[in-house]
């Protein structure tokens, strides 16, 4: 049996949802792959009927990938979040259909960074208020509530790659540093840990949520977090929407048991630009609303469409699933003068001895051999010399353990 690939690579369709970055599209394009772009994400009737003859679908925070959407796909390979979060994908529904999770935890976090660092200097001045008065007509030159950031503890809830990075800004803006985080974390520069979040509330004149999406992190910061506040500090949020009880943080703001806030992300929002919004915290003083642009610049999109794109051309190109979601991690070259087939199946015991007993009953020759498993699924990489028959991948996929059986090169 000879191929150069286990189909052309003109048949591998790619999906790609709300707005993400030409670059991606660019490089699917380059590696001959079928592209189709839809600007907005898509609802699930409509996501269910598109990914029917998709292989690769590429998203970002938006479109809800569940295990009935997942399920519907018959071609899908993987899935490339072009973003940080993948908690709008049901990770196990796709490792059990053999499908990996690619996204870009690190892609975006200068861009949300200096987001925070701006906003916190607007906040600080009171800016906002002070710009929207002027464009009325209104002059008000005073000082009264304006802070320089020089001297002052900026309290950072979550102390993973984007608070750490505003770790360091903050520090180099002159500011004291504190952080609170459920995992022990180096601490970097001269930024000090907190042992209870109640200790970092009570103690900051600034304080920003860097969370993950898990669903333990729901209203994180509510009511009772918000009265440990001290009467003049801002808050920021840019992690996740449902984090923060967006009434009591409404409340705090309009009662002055706070001095402001700016928030990013939503507990809902609209599926694409120039739909209607509506938030308790529109209209309330020194409160800035953004629309989830943390990582909106040319830079950070770039980065993410580039690092993501890469990520799945090498998946399909060699199997490598390194920096994966929910899925045996395997680093893997291109393949050299063998044919490279891949295995995954459900991870109970024995399933490596089927394959290569199947091996040596054919009289196939293993060139080399790769195992990784998690609590789903195996994961098998097998360099085979290129004399086999048909039967043999037949007989592969006839395993009762298999969930899927593909052939590279």
């Amino acid at each position: 049996m000879k191929k150069t690939f286990s189909y052309p690579k003109n048949k591998i369709n790619v999906l790609l949802l709300e707005n993400i970055d030409p670059l991606a599209k660019k490089q699917f394009c380059e590696e001959g792959y079928s592209v189709k772009s839809i600007s907005s994400a898509l609802s699930d009737e409509e996501l269910m009927h598109e990914i029917q003859t998709v292989s690769i679908l590429g998203i970002r925070s938006k479109t809800q990938l569940s295990s009935e959407v997942i399920q519907a796909s018959k071609k899908l390979l993987a899935i490339g979040a072009f973003c940080i979060g993948t908690n709008q994908i049901d990770i196990k529904a796709a490792a059990l259909r053999g499908i990996p999770v690619f996204n870009a935890p690190y892609s975006n976090t200068r861009s949300v960074v200096e987001l925070m660092v701006g906003e916190i200097l607007m906040l600080s001045r009171k800016v906002f208020d002070r710009s929207r008065a002027l464009h009325t007509g209104i002059w008000d030159k005073s000082a009264a509530g304006c802070h320089e950031l020089r001297g002052k503890r900026l309290g950072i809830i979550g102390y993973g790659n984007i608070g750490s990075q505003l770790s360091i800004l903050a520090e180099n803006l002159g500011m004291e540093v504190i952080y609170y985080d459920i995992a022990d974390k180096l601490s970097l520069g001269n930024a000090r840990s907190c042992k209870t979040m109640k200790e970092l509330l009570e103690s900051a004149d600034i304080v920003t949520v860097h969370v993950d999406g898990r669903d333990g992190n729901k209203h994180l910061m509510g009511k009772k977090e918000f009265a440990l506040m001290k009467k003049n500090a801002i808050f920021l949020n840019a992690s996740r929407g449902f984090v923060v009880d967006v009434d009591a943080l409404a409340n705090a703001v309009s009662q002055k048991k706070i001095a402001g806030c700016a928030v990013d992300v939503f507990p809902s929002e609209p599926k694409a630009n120039g739909a209607g919004f509506k938030s308790p915290l529109q209209g309330l003083p020194n409160t800035i609303l953004t629309p989830h642009i943390g990582a909106g610049t040319i830079e950070a999109q770039q980065n993410i469409a580039r690092y993501v794109s890469s990520k799945l051309i090498h998946f399909v190109n060699t199997g490598g699933t390194t920096l994966s979601i929910g899925f045996p991690e395997i680093q893997l070259s291109e393949v050299q003068q063998v044919h490279r087939l891949i295995h995954i199946h459900r991870n109970v015991p024995g399933v490596l001895a089927k394959i290569n007993n199947l091996f040596a009953k054919n009289k196939i020759n293993i060139e080399g051999q790769y195992l990784k498993t998690n609590e789903y699924i195996g994961y098998v990489i097998t360099d085979v010399n290129r004399k086999y028959g048909r039967e043999v991948m037949q007989q592969l996929r006839e395993m009762k353990e298999t969930i899927r059986v593909r052939v590279l090169y």
